[in-house]
């Protein structure tokens, strides 16, 4: 590794962080010193880091930036498909490509630096809650990306009566186990409900499902009057 990685014991929740300037490193390390509950477990500075941090100390969050040697989005990915880290993506970059394709490869969280270090702290809250979250202020920039996504995919496929059960609790800002209790089944059922609808919308993630379903129009379905943005501000 280019950086060693330094392990401390485990707290309620375990933190990795990946920036591949060291100063920038270790300032975001500072912000967690007097944070009761978030202990910052390990530290790199490349994607091959990052992979290296999730197999060897298995963190609930990891916190990386973008800009750094080795593919991140394929690290992301391979993290997602093969761990249950949460991935808080912090970086300075606003770029709306960016961050979809951050999300689509699986990121939780997409934080811009420079903003209150509360805003930091309330994404890995949501995402260690199951949900999504993206800076407020970026978020309708992010949205409008979305929208034109949406707009250029077909829309010819029709809901069942739960897949339109499972939207309509999505616009409700609602998270899986929310879901399952409303809906009265399991977890793991939601879940395979959710990657089913993903395939079956042709889309990559939570957002993309709802802006599809809109793009239907689907009878008996209200999403018009849905409001998108606590679908992915609060990404529940």
């Amino acid at each position: 590794m280019s950086e060693e990685i330094e392990a401390t014991s485990r707290l309620e929740a375990t933190i990795a962080l990946v920036d591949d300037h060291p100063t920038l490193l270790r300032g975001l390390a500072s912000l967690f010193d007097d944070e009761p509950g978030f202990d910052i477990v390990g530290t790199g500075t490349t994607a091959s880091d990052a992979t290296l941090l999730i197999e060897t100390l298995h963190p609930d969050i990891l916190i990386t930036d973008l800009s750094m040697p080795g593919d991140i989005f394929a690290t992301i990915e391979t993290i997602v498909a093969r761990f249950s880290t949460r991935i808080v993506v912090f970086t300075a970059f606003a770029n709306v490509e960016m961050a979809m394709r951050a999300l689509d490869a699986g990121a939780h969280a997409f934080v811009l630096k420079g903003r209150p270090s509360e805003e930091l702290y309330a994404a890995i809250e949501a995402v260690l809650a199951g949900t999504v979250f993206v800076s407020p202020d970026f978020a309708p920039t992010l949205r409008s990306g979305y929208r034109h996504r949406s707009r250029e995919k077909p829309a010819e496929v029709r809901l069942s009566a739960r897949e339109k059960q499972l939207v309509s609790c999505l616009l409700e800002g609602k998270t899986n186990k929310e879901i399952a209790r409303t809906l009265q089944l399991s977890e793991k059922t939601i879940k395979h409900y959710m990657t089913n609808l993903m395939h079956k919308l042709r889309v990559k993630n939570r957002l993309e499902v709802v802006l599809a379903a809109q793009a239907m129009k689907q009878p008996q379905m209200p999403l018009e009057s849905a409001d998108i943005s606590e679908v992915l501000v609060s990404g529940r």
